[in-house]
């Protein structure tokens, strides 16, 4: 789950005169003019004035008005913490957590979240929940992951009802419960949440809690898409590409998946090479399809490197190498990918860009027979994209 800090400006007024200087500093920041803003809120800030200090330290931590200074924006976010202010406490948690302006420590940012938290704000429930789920300065708890997602999803928080939804369909921390997860799900996706709604689309594609409807999972999908969501277009370029609730449309599955690759999604990558090597909705072209390949091989993304030594083992847009090819086999193999390992197994079973040899060819056969789903050598790795979650 991506956290940032939230570039907002709090509206907890001080008291007569200097509510008027906060409430001008509030209308110059709103219009942009943050050097005005700025002007008006340090003087409140230096007397004490914790909502001055936070939004001061936002200031420092986006660059508005002043020069970006994370350090600086630490210190005044730390002010206003130690008088309770619980925005101050979420972003000075934030500040440890990902080691911005201090070094990193999940147990202090654990420990601001947990302050704010117990004042009922729902972000820092949020993050006390993440920090639970993933134990980063506490013990790894889902029961109480869960639990911390709940009080801030009963608010409202739509990233915390997606990872509700989560816990729900996974049987994390609570009984599994594919509908509950749903409705979850539903509820983050209503408020225009893209995460929530590329796994709403997931839950519909499947059946998982509804009743499948692809059309639906189409909509949701789309809605997320739009929103530059490259999970949601993947998902969508493969809806038009199978013709699945939508007419199949190889352009237009191309158009999505260049909008998810242009932000460096492999998945994508890997899908439109998939698409010039095979002619779909492109004319056949080895050379790009090697271009995308590579680019999500040198992501790590294994079914690209297994598809990418099929390319230099059979000379296709590339001059044929085996040793090449085993070195991109080796490198998916060695991430368990069943696939490679059996064709790693070939490579040594007949002596291609190796010496031939029959026991590291069982060795590697074995790996990929173990896992029940080894492939027919030589064809193509193909992202089916119906696992792509993002948390």
């Amino acid at each position: 789950m991506l956290k940032v800090l939230i570039p907002i400006l709090f509206v907890l007024f001080p008291i007569g005169t200097l509510a008027q200087d906060f409430e001008k500093g509030l209308a110059a920041a709103q219009t942009g003019d943050f050097v005005t803003a700025l002007n008006e809120w340090m003087p409140l800030a230096n007397q004490g004035d914790a909502t001055a200090q936070v939004n001061i330290g936002i200031m420092y931590s986006n660059g508005q008005g002043v020069l970006k200074n994370n350090a600086e924006a630490v210190r005044w976010y730390r002010l206003a913490a130690y008088q309770g202010n619980a925005n101050a406490q979420v972003n000075l948690g934030s500040m440890y957590e990902f080691g911005q302006g201090v070094l990193k420590d999940y147990d202090k940012a654990e420990r601001w979240f947990r302050l704010a938290a117990d004042q009922g704000d729902p972000r820092a429930q949020l993050h006390v929940g993440f920090m639970y789920e993933f134990g980063q300065g506490v013990l790894k708890d889902y029961a109480e992951a869960a639990r911390w997602y709940r009080l801030s999803a009963e608010q409202g928080n739509a990233n915390a009802q997606v990872n509700l939804g989560f816990m729900y369909e996974f049987g994390q921390g609570v009984e599994e419960d594919e509908t509950e997860a749903v409705r979850w799900f539903r509820l983050a996706a209503e408020q225009d949440n893209p995460r929530a709604q590329l796994n709403l689309g997931f839950m519909y594609s499947f059946g998982r809690g509804v009743l499948k409807n692809e059309i639906e999972a189409v909509r949701w999908y789309r809605l997320a898409a739009d929103q530059g969501f490259g999970g949601a277009q993947i998902s969508l370029g493969t809806m038009y590409e199978y013709g699945e609730g939508v007419l199949k449309d190889y352009s237009e599955a191309i158009r999505w998946y260049n909008l998810a690759a242009e932000q460096g999604y492999s998945r994508a990558q890997l899908n439109l090479g998939f698409m010039y090597k095979f002619g779909r909705g492109v004319t056949t072209d080895y050379a790009e399809a090697m271009r995308w390949y590579r680019l999500a091989a040198d992501q790590g993304n294994p079914k690209a490197q297994i598809s990418l030594g099929t390319m230099y083992e059979y000379g296709e847009g590339v001059l044929k190498d085996y040793s090449e090819a085993l070195r991109w086999y080796r490198l998916a193999a060695e991430q368990g990918y069943s696939g490679a390992q059996l064709n790693l197994g070939f490579m040594y079973n007949f002596g291609r860009g190796i010496l031939k040899d029959y026991a590291e060819a069982v060795r590697w056969y074995r790996l990929a027979a173990d896992q029940d789903n080894a492939r027919v050598h030589g064809s193509d790795a193909r992202a089916s994209n119906r696992d792509f979650f993002i948390k």
